[in-house]
């Protein structure tokens, strides 16, 4: 006989969430609970960020632990594991410029002496797909895999100024979060911000998730000239490379990537200009 509930308002809700939820769409929402804020998570807070029993949670935590989704870290919490990272890198457009771009970020790195990042575009977030950081490069949170909202990196600037106007809009009248005093959280001001970055193809941060650090991101193209990916390099503010000493490597290395990854074009043509490709701006 089932469990009453008339007593338990909360295992009734948490109940009738599942009731309505598929097995795979269970274990789904164990998955979902995870994300930049919060990378590890104890079984409790797993069962109520999935709106899932307790036993439940446990069960379906005990099978992805077992195949490889998660991982038990030494304190007893979970973590997403390795297995979850596998899968996503088969994407066919993520496998193509996982193969074509560690020679050429290896290069650019070179060049500017900073951290390099590659990104692409996950919903309202950015996703790092590589990463290459130096001992002596600015301190910064990016990581392999990591993922964050799209106002708050120079990557994600650069994706958002680029997705269909419908995508504009929901991040717009979604709420901004900030990570410090310099994190865009206006809408007014994200908006007129995106217009320069889809206007000069180039987006500059500075301290809106590391104090002391700014990051340069540029598009990547693929085959029909859309921004496939975007390409940063993070340095220290008080370093002594500017914007304009690292955006020409940067630029060079977004343009032999992109011909890499099949565009056609070896430059970036301004919205509106002859031959050009780019869509006007639009929220």
């Amino acid at each position: 006989m089932p469990p009453s509930t008339g007593d338990h308002p909360a295992l009734h809700e948490a109940l009738a969430a599942e009731d309505h939820r598929t097995a795979a769409g269970r274990v789904l929402s164990v998955l979902d609970v995870f994300d930049q804020d919060h990378l590890e998570l104890t079984l409790s807070e797993i069962s109520r960020r999935a709106d899932l029993t307790l036993s439940t949670a446990h069960r379906l935590v005990g099978e992805l632990r077992d195949w490889g989704a998660l991982e038990r870290t030494a304190e007893g919490r979970y973590a997403v594991g390795l297995r979850v990272l596998e899968l996503g890198s088969l994407e066919p457009q993520m496998l193509q410029l996982r193969d074509v771009a560690p020679a050429y970020l290896a290069d650019l790195q070179a060049a500017v002496q900073a951290n390099v990042h590659l990104s692409v575009r996950d919903g309202h977030d950015v996703v790092y797909v590589e990463s290459l950081q130096r001992h002596s490069g600015a301190h910064v949170l990016s990581r392999l895999g990591g993922r964050w909202p799209l106002h708050t990196t120079a990557t994600g600037m650069v994706l958002l100024a680029s997705a269909p106007a419908a995508v504009r809009q929901d991040v717009l009248a979604s709420p901004l979060k900030r990570y410090t005093d310099h994190t865009i959280t206006d809408p007014d001001i994200l908006r007129r911000m995106l217009a320069e970055v889809h206007r000069t193809g180039v987006a500059v941060l500075t301290e809106t998730i590391t104090l002391g650090t700014f990051a340069v991101g540029v598009p990547v193209r693929g085959p029909s000239e859309r921004a496939v990916a975007a390409l940063s390099v993070t340095l220290k503010i008080n370093g002594s490379r500017t914007v304009h000493q690292v955006l020409p490597a940067l630029n060079a290395t977004a343009r032999a990537l992109s011909r890499a990854l099949g565009a056609a074009s070896t430059g970036f043509p301004a919205p509106g200009a002859p031959g050009s490709t780019v869509q006007p701006f639009a929220i």
